[in-house]
């Protein structure tokens, strides 16, 4: 019997080849924790550690049993058992951990003899084996934990050796994309800010280079207050005195005599220009690394395509979309098209695409009247071109589907509201409301850690009342800010009522309630109906009509209640609560109190717990 275990993503288990289920979390559990252990007795005390996070209870001895011969069903007699213990039998090639960690081994040793072609090709294939964070989806807080911390470092680690390997190799081009990629995810990695610092200048970018020197040490100093070490501040040094030693020699191998190239004309000689239209990203980021990086993710790749960012109003869309547009940018030197539709349902996809069209160099006069001409010249100019097209405040997929890509080099970044399901072949982020831990510090962001910590109770009120918003705790820390000695539980008060909130929220340019409004605006010129339904809601937030009251009310069928509820949801404005019902969210409900208070909403008395299921 053949088996194959591999805890490098999900926990998976192969025998003679095939995929075997192995069950619940736990006996994925068991099976990582013996793994991990090949070849060794695990007492029954020490298994329970791996698979329950708190106190193991009372039946933990007889769950433990059930799960090892559920096991040994499986695998046979690999699983062996001893006295208050279990041993699993893994050959040298049957577990994944092991090959990578033999393969990481095997490519320090080919770097040491300055082997780096098969250096290169060795850590490749030992990344090869991950598939995701290690043991994805099994039980957190026991035993094992510091095992899969550890083994995540060795990624890193093993990526940025890699990095290096390949940097030797005179790989810096190919290698800007990723490592843009690893910073998002793992933003103070001072070792892979110096390599993309060194890829870029090896470029011939030293701009860029010095300016993510600059990004670095705002991150370090702004997560965990140092300034970078003396490796990279050496090599920032060196990069202003243009130092020769930082140049790349290429590998021996390379050095072939070839006949020349044919010239090949760098742009079309008509209607190609290299926009440059990101707006500036936010000097204050916090949380939503993990969402940053799967955007880069998304674009950063070999074969860029498209991705759509959605999450309510006041979310961060645009500010997350815009540092991760930075982060790749590199990658995409013909260009950055920003376009922001502002949320307008009247926007066409011709207009759209003119306005693109445009960006790239083509006259106005020379824009086609027809869409599908539009089109048709705009995939034909963007052909195998790393283009990055970034569009903002989108409300129908249609506004956008002329401009995915039809190839590999352009890439599309879409953000809305809206899911725009209908749009095929790519990948959605979804931004929910922030978590509390974030939720304070990108108010400490602003309003300074130390302001927060001498009122914890005001500062966790403050953060409730913000609800996961990110303009609202923008609002809330710049008012902070704007006032040092005003105490956080002042600000609080003024909040308590919640009658002049919306008010609060606003500052400057910046407004909670705007922002909603827009989204809102954008429901109802799509469907009236649930434009009419999301007053009504508000009216009696408390007690929202069932499904059938509302449709009496609003004088339309249950069915078209139902699909309007769905358009609700689509936008963030309503949340599923329960089996078949639905509530407003946090600061949503205030303005849908505003738009109901108006005399044209319909204010009847309500008496049902909540809006009924869609289900028909």
């Amino acid at each position: 019997m053949r088996l194959q275990v591999r805890l490098l993503g999900t926990v998976e288990l192969r025998v003679d080849g095939q995929v075997v289920t192995p069950g619940a979390a736990k006996r994925r559990a068991v099976l990582a924790g013996l793994a991990l252990e090949a070849n060794r007795a695990v007492s029954l005390p020490r298994l329970a550690e791996m698979v329950w996070s708190e106190t193991p209870p009372t039946s933990a001895v007889a769950n433990l049993r059930s799960h090892a011969a559920e096991l040994r069903r499986t695998v046979g007699d690999r699983l062996v058992a001893h006295p208050n213990a279990y041993e699993l039998r893994l050959g040298p090639e049957e577990l994944d951990v092991a090959t990578f960690q033999r393969l990481a081994a095997e490519a320090r040793v080919l770097l040491a003899t300055a082997e780096s072609a098969s250096a290169i090709a060795t850590l490749t294939a030992a990344l090869a084996h991950w598939r995701g964070p290690s043991a994805d989806g099994l039980p957190r807080g026991t035993a094992l934990d510091n095992r899969w911390a550890s083994l995540d470092e060795q990624r890193l680690q093993v990526f940025e050796e890699l990095a290096e390997a390949r940097l030797a190799g005179g790989q810096h081009g190919t290698l800007l994309p990723e490592l843009r990629g690893h910073l998002a995810a793992h933003p103070l990695r001072e070792r892979a800010w110096g390599q993309l610092m060194l890829a870029l200048y090896r470029c011939g970018d030293v701009p860029a280079a010095l300016t993510v020197y600059r990004d670095a040490r705002a991150i370090l100093d702004e997560q965990l207050g140092i300034e970078p070490g003396e490796e990279l501040s050496g090599l920032h040094r060196a990069i202003l005195d243009r130092a020769p030693e930082l140049s790349c020699a290429p590998p021996a191998a390379a050095v072939v005599t070839a006949p020349p190239a044919p010239a090949v004309e760098a742009r079309p000689a008509v209607g190609w220009a290299v926009p440059r239209e990101l707006p500036a990203g936010p000097v204050t980021f916090v949380g939503r690394t993990s969402e940053a990086a799967e955007v880069v993710a998304a674009v950063g790749g070999e074969t860029p395509a498209a991705v759509v960012v959605t999450g309510a109003a006041g979310s961060g869309k645009t500010a997350l979309v815009v540092r991760a547009a930075h982060t790749v940018a590199a990658a995409f030197p013909d260009g950055q098209v920003f376009v922001d539709l502002g949320y307008q349902t009247s926007v066409t996809p011709g207009e759209v695409l003119a306005r693109v069209l445009r960006a790239l160099g083509v006259a106005a006069a020379d824009v086609p009247a027809n869409t599908d001409e539009r089109a048709g010249w705009f995939h034909s100019l963007v052909a195998g071109r790393p283009l990055l097209l970034v569009v903002d405040g989108v409300t129908r997929a249609a506004q956008v589907r002329p401009l995915l890509p039809a190839g590999p080099g352009p890439a599309l970044i879409v953000v809305g509201q809206r899911h725009l399901s209908s749009l095929d072949g790519v990948r959605r982020v979804v931004l929910r409301p922030l978590g509390a831990l974030p939720a304070r510090d990108l108010l400490a962001a602003f309003a300074g850690p130390e302001r927060l910590a001498a009122d914890p109770i005001a500062t966790a009120g403050l953060v409730r009342l913000c609800a996961g918003s990110v303009l609202a705790l923008r609002i809330a820390g710049t008012r902070l800010a704007r006032w040092p000695a005003f105490p956080v539980a002042g600000l609080l008060a003024q909040f308590g009522d919640g009658r002049d909130r919306l008010d609060l929220l606003a500052y400057e340019d910046l407004s909670v309630r705007a922002s909603l409004a827009a989204g809102v605006a954008a429901v109802r010129s799509e469907d009236e109906v649930a434009g009419r339904l999301f007053e009504l809601l508000g009216a009696h937030p408390d007690n929202p009509p069932l499904v059938d009251r509302a449709a009496t009310q609003l004088g339309v069928s249950p069915q078209r209640v139902r699909r309007a509820l769905e358009d609700l949801v689509d936008a963030h404005l309503v949340h599923p609560d329960g089996p078949g019902g639905y509530r407003l969210p946090a600061l949503v409900r205030d303005y849908a109190a505003e738009l109901a208070a108006m005399p044209s909403v319909p204010t009847h008395p309500m008496t049902s717990p909540r809006v009924g299921p869609v289900a028909a």
